[in-house]
């Protein structure tokens, strides 16, 4: 049986085809973000978060628990500290915005065909 609870959704007029939706467990959401499960739920509770009920379980959006985090100071050192930010500096990506860089797939992709 799902369940499904939509808030805060903002919908844009333009005709869009929707991303693949990325949810997470409430508690799989604590650990990438450092944070303990009692504050996903008080999130939740408050409306802050997008989520879905599926089998009797939290689902949450992917996409709103990053714009939530970046938008609580407190969490937001968390994420870079015990959560899944502690790792960025070894991923080395030179450019945030657009990751994988698009040049270097461009390349890759040249060099591929080229093979053929």
């Amino acid at each position: 049986m799902y369940t499904l609870v939509y808030t805060n959704s903002s919908y844009s007029s333009s005709m869009e085809l929707p991303q693949k939706i990325v949810r997470v467990s409430i508690s799989e959401a604590a650990r990438l973000f450092g944070v303990d499960p009692h504050t996903i739920r008080r999130a939740i509770k408050r409306q802050e978060l997008r989520y879905v009920v599926v089998q009797a379980r939290y689902k949450v959006n992917f996409e709103s628990l990053v714009e939530w985090s970046q938008n609580r100071t407190t969490v937001r050192n968390k994420t870079n500290s015990q959560g899944i930010g502690q790792f960025v500096d070894r991923w080395k990506i030179s450019n945030k915005k657009f990751s994988p860089n698009p040049k270097v797939l461009k390349q890759e992709k040249n060099e591929t065909e080229d093979q053929n």
